[in-house]
């Protein structure tokens, strides 16, 4: 069954699920959307279908939620453990990142200016240091590793990563060094590589 991944042009949290099945050497078809931010309306537009910034098809089905779809790709292969509790531990960790990204998203997506300036303040300040703090720690304390050992969820703490710097304009990794360490890893994964190697740079605007 063939199998297509959308997604917009900004190289930011879907690049964890392409990195994905780049390193499982999953054939898919690549398929890139434009993202367009006017910085004047304070609005972003994209090609992607429900205004959104993942999809992935596999014949007539399609999921639009880029955790599900990260979890799903990593099916079938050693990023998904076999141990009951090891994967609550990586769950309770997908759930601890979708929490602080829904704070960034809630972000994203206001239109006042002012409340838009104070909410970016508070998260540079606060709230990245609240989750980052959580996630060194966890790392700190399993060898590098949420659960000892390379699984999905690494995966998508780069793309958080990647997408935080993308949209504050910030080095997030340069302050949490288990969690820099985490991202070079990925960077640097077969296949992963060679994709970093071969995609393009952001096309978008940072959304300010």
């Amino acid at each position: 069954m063939e199998k297509e991944f959308h997604h917009t042009k900004l190289n930011a949290f879907a690049n964890s699920i392409r990195n994905i099945l780049h390193y499982t050497k999953q054939k898919f078809k690549d398929v890139s959307h434009d993202f367009v931010i006017d910085p004047n309306e304070n609005t972003k537009t994209t090609t992607l279908p429900h205004d959104g910034f993942a999809l992935y098809k596999e014949g007539d089905r399609s999921l639009n939620q880029s955790l599900a779809i990260a979890k799903y790709v990593a099916r079938g292969t050693s990023l998904i453990p076999d141990d009951p509790w090891e994967q609550a531990v990586i769950e309770n960790i997908v759930y601890t990142i979708h929490e602080y990204w829904s704070k960034v998203v809630a972000y994203i997506l206001e239109k006042d200016i002012n409340k838009k300036r104070a909410m970016k303040q508070k998260l540079i300040e606060e709230t990245i240091d609240y989750y980052f703090l959580k996630f060194e720690q966890h790392l700190k304390e399993n060898g590098g590793f949420f659960i000892g050992k390379l699984t999905w969820v690494e995966f998508v703490l780069c793309g958080l990563v990647e997408a935080s710097d993308l949209f504050f304009g910030i080095e997030l990794a340069k302050r949490y060094p288990m969690v820099a360490a985490v991202v070079d890893i990925i960077r640097n994964l077969p296949g992963v590589k060679e994709h970093i190697a071969t995609r393009g740079p952001n096309e978008s605007q940072k959304l300010e």
